[in-house]
């Protein structure tokens, strides 16, 4: 637990120290000003049933922040270490597998947790000004949050697999930001096939596709569906990229 411990302080020192890291909060922050701001525009043209929760987690400024960040989060974490030569020095340490792993994964968790707490902060601050007259459903924030932490632990594991396969940080780019995008256009396949008429194909889609989870989330409904198959994808893809390792440190 202590070598634990001090790979993740390292790791998310790392990250403080890196300038990519304060360009990705900034662009995040800028991001998810527009994406409020375009919320409060649709609510201020006539009324809505939805809340401002649904509009700004379902606007297109809400899904450019987040197919982005991801890879650029996990795209050094190995990639960089073998890049650099320091991956074989690493793995003669006295450290497990599991604890780089866990620990590097650890830190991007970290970090990207702070990347959201602007854009809750947005809803506090809209609130206070409009003297508490907006109202900002507090059941469906909070699941909001819960279930982007849920997304984040998945698109996160599947950074850490696409980064621990190449020594290449755009490779480990490119294909964590693929993988994102394409696990999230499953959800358009669910309006064809809904017209087809495949219900059972339907209720699978519906189970992983990440723009009805979001959905779901933001109108006040909590589903705890979507959270067991994103904990359990994120075990998948950490046992995964502990296996990739586990590989290459046996090859040093």
């Amino acid at each position: 637990m202590r070598l634990l411990l001090t790979l993740f302080t390292k790791e998310l020192r790392s990250f403080f120290y890196s300038p990519i890291a304060y360009v990705v909060l900034a662009l995040v922050m800028i991001i998810n000003g527009l994406s409020f701001r375009a919320a409060i525009t649709v609510l201020e043209s006539k009324p809505q049933q939805a809340s401002i929760v649904t509009w700004t987690f379902s606007s297109q400024w809400f899904w450019l922040s987040y197919f982005f960040v991801f890879p650029l989060l996990t795209m050094r974490l190995f990639a960089e270490e073998r890049k650099l030569g320091t991956w074989e020095t690493l793995c003669t340490a006295p450290v497990r597998t599991w604890q780089i792993v866990l620990a590097k994964y650890l830190a991007c968790v970290v970090f990207y947790c702070l990347l959201w707490v602007p854009s809750l902060a947005n809803f506090a601050i809209f609130q206070t000004m409009t003297a508490g007259a907006a109202d900002v459903p507090q059941g469906a924030l909070i699941g909001t949050y819960i279930l982007l932490l849920a997304m984040g632990l998945f698109n996160l594991s599947i950074g850490c697999l696409a980064s621990s396969l190449t020594a290449n940080q755009i490779v480990a780019a490119v294909v964590s930001f693929t993988a994102s995008l394409m696990h999230f256009l499953v959800g358009a396949f669910i309006l064809y096939f809904q017209r087809a008429g495949q219900k059972a194909f339907v209720d699978f889609v519906y189970y992983i596709a990440s723009v009805q989870h979001i959905e779901t989330f933001t109108n006040g409904l909590l589903d705890t569906r979507p959270l067991v198959y994103y904990t359990s994808m994120s075990l998948l893809f950490l046992v995964i990229t502990h296996q990739v390792l586990e590989f290459r440190r046996w090859r040093v």
